[in-house]
């Protein structure tokens, strides 16, 4: 399969280059009416949008525990005219909504958890609104504010007869962790969409290509014999010292990994009492790679490593996986319509005041004061490896062909899933890139409503790049982790 992607390459982003330069051309030179209305409808709800993720950004609610924040987002849309199911996936905060009839069926993904331990005053330095309380690290606020609004200019259109088809939006929870979105593709609610489209906060404005990485969780806990730790520790078995060896094996084995391959794990529980044996311990372990394939292997040996451990302190363990996501299946073909329809816009227009908050925010952080970037530059290469982070929208690329681009939404060079993003998703800064994202969005989907044979050569690349491979999801069999919390 990666061969016939490899041997493709060159055709399909000449192909791409070619079709994103006459539809800039177009937006140039003729505008299209629609996409000026969708423009106007999305500017006229500007104060909706900004009160609606303002109202999310304060919730600060993680994975699965977002009651708040998917009511808030639900409730609007019904409001606004479309059939809401709450629920989905057996997820109590995922729902869909649902407006029109027939095809094509075009979906928009929306998420709305926070992380943990990034409260945050809408200020350019450190300072927690809610002292160790979550907050919107990764911008989901705006994330699934900028796609309803999408979907809704969408709905306005169909309902005047401007447009034919169906509209959905996919409230997705817990993208940080557990991965919500791969509950929902089980349910089969994503199986009859045509294409799907989805975005990202982030520190510059462009069309998403890169494919991220593929990862899976699993948890490892040791069991042993509690004993006094001076008295008799010859009665003990330590479940600690199992959790050393085996995370002392697990960095001894980065030397022989391959360079696109990260390996994190987080302590959950190493002892409670300097003075005792612990009989239990536990981490939670994360393997990723640039894709399944190069994964599998890791995830194998390193979950086998922890039998090892076991053996060694002469403890008993337990492995269970929690979850894991592919790698995005790019599709060159709908990257190339949204490219042309962000050169269309422009960038993203800012203020002093905004470039000083902007700029404070890098001092801040040690990165260059720059400030906020948003210029529309070419549509990139799509790199056999590329690093960076990984998503659930990676396994829905998987089922339906996905077209994905980022908004700049902090300063340029901010570190995500900090503090300083949070301060900049709550403010102007943060709404701006909420607005932009939600046309980008509005507009390249009036151009799949508008154009079959577009809609036809976004499947065509999907389906070859796919090639003979069946999805399966990487998820234990039963209803999601509900209440694991963090």
């Amino acid at each position: 399969m990666a061969i016939k992607n490899t041997f493709n390459l060159g055709l399909v982003v000449t192909l791409m280059v070619s079709i994103s330069s006459l539809f800039a051309q177009k937006g140039k030179s003729k505008p299209d009416p629609l996409k000026q209305t969708v423009q106007q409808i999305i500017e006229s709800r500007y104060s909706d949008m900004t009160e609606l993720s303002d109202k999310i950004w304060a919730f600060e609610e993680t994975a699965f525990q977002e009651s708040q924040s998917s009511a808030a987002l639900s409730t609007y849309a019904e409001e606004l005219g479309f059939k809401v199911t709450r629920g989905v996936g057996e997820i109590p905060t995922a729902f869909l909504a649902e407006f029109g009839s027939g095809s094509p069926i075009i979906g928009v993904l929306g998420e709305f958890d926070a992380l943990p331990g990034l409260s945050q005053n809408k200020v350019p330095f450190k300072s927690p609104l809610n002292e160790g309380a979550p907050g919107h690290g990764c911008g989901h606020n705006l994330f699934g504010v900028a796609s309803l609004s999408a979907a809704a200019t969408i709905k306005d259109l169909i309902s005047e007869g401007k447009l034919q088809g169906t509209i959905r939006f996919y409230g997705t929870p817990a993208e940080e962790k557990y991965f919500g979105k791969l509950w929902m593709i089980r349910s089969g609610i994503m199986d009859d969409v045509d294409i799907m489209m989805d975005w990202h906060p982030g520190d510059e404005t462009e069309t998403d290509v890169q494919k991220g990485l593929a990862l899976v969780d699993f948890i490892v806990e040791f069991s042993g014999q509690a004993a006094h730790a001076s008295g008799d520790p010859w009665n003990g078995r330590s479940a600690s010292d199992a959790l050393e060896l085996y995370t002392t094996g697990i960095n001894y084995y980065r030397e022989h990994i391959k360079p696109t391959v990260r390996i994190h794990y987080h302590i959950q529980d190493g002892g409670q009492v300097v003075n005792v044996v612990p009989d239990y311990s536990s981490l939670w372990v994360r393997v990723r790679d640039t894709s399944r394939e190069g994964l599998m292997p890791v995830w194998k040996q390193v979950e086998k490593m922890s039998e090892g451990a076991a053996i060694m302190a002469n403890v008993t363990h337990k492995v269970t996986l929690v979850s894991g996501v592919h790698e995005i299946l790019v599709n060159r073909t709908g990257s190339a319509v949204m490219q042309a329809n962000l050169e269309a816009l422009g960038p993203i227009s800012y203020n002093e005041e905004e470039q000083e908050f902007a700029k404070k925010i890098q001092e801040a952080t040690g990165k260059p004061q720059i400030g906020l970037v948003s210029e529309i530059k070419p549509m990139k290469e799509t790199l056999e490896h590329s690093m960076g982070g990984s998503t659930d929208v990676g396994d829905v690329s998987w089922v339906v062909p996905t077209i994905r681009m980022s908004a700049t939404t902090a300063p340029n060079g901010t570190p995500w899933h900090s503090w300083a993003v949070v301060a900049s998703g709550g403010m102007s800064i943060g709404h701006k890139g909420m607005a932009y994202a939600a046309k980008a969005l509005a507009m390249t989907m009036v151009d799949l409503y508008q154009n079959e044979v577009l809609r036809n050569e976004i499947k065509a690349e999907f389906k070859q790049k796919k090639g003979d491979y069946v999805y399966k999801g990487i998820l234990p069999d039963g209803p999601p982790p509900l209440n694991a919390g963090y």
